[in-house]
């Protein structure tokens, strides 16, 4: 658990599996994607908190309520030989917003990046969520114009997996 200014954060439980998934939808919501959540509370219970989590969570408190939340696993360089930490999900409540807490969640993340010995800390944007393109600059975050990020999902994953063998 650490406190910086005014947000506690500490890292989510199962009993946060509801307060997670609520984040989670709105967060979707800002995003403009609701209709793309089809996980449920039982999801986030059993794939962050059952025998084998496979990300983990932290939670922001101000004024003791849950206002924000960050999701993030381990990735791997084979360039530097180590794990990196990659942030899927970082969300702050609008109303709470432009205090500096989204900043304070990614030091957070950065300081158990740099305690885990990892040789990276990476995340994705959307192209028109402009104040977090923004934040991301001044901590010193650069985009990685080079790279385009590929997805597979839905029928094109199973069509790709049917392949096999």
């Amino acid at each position: 658990m650490s406190v910086t200014s005014n947000l506690m954060i500490r890292t989510g439980t199962e009993e946060d599996a509801p307060v997670i998934f609520s984040l989670i939808k709105e967060l979707a919501e800002y995003e403009h994607l609701s209709h793309e959540v089809v996980a449920s509370v039982d999801d986030i219970r059993e794939t962050l908190f059952g025998e084998r989590p496979f990300a983990e969570t932290l939670i922001g408190e101000y004024q003791g309520l849950p206002i924000s939340f960050a999701l993030f696993f381990y990735n791997f360089s084979t360039f530097l030989g180590k794990p990196g930490i990659y942030l899927e999900d970082l969300y702050v409540q609008p109303e709470q917003r432009g205090k500096g807490f989204g900043s304070e969640m990614l030091a957070h993340i950065a300081t158990l990046a740099k305690e885990r010995n990892c040789g990276r800390f990476e995340w994705s944007v959307l192209n028109w969520n402009t104040p977090a393109i923004r934040t991301y600059e001044k901590l010193g975050a650069a985009p990685m114009k080079e790279w385009i990020v590929y997805r597979l999902s839905g029928e094109a994953l199973d069509r790709l997996a049917d392949k096999k063998g």
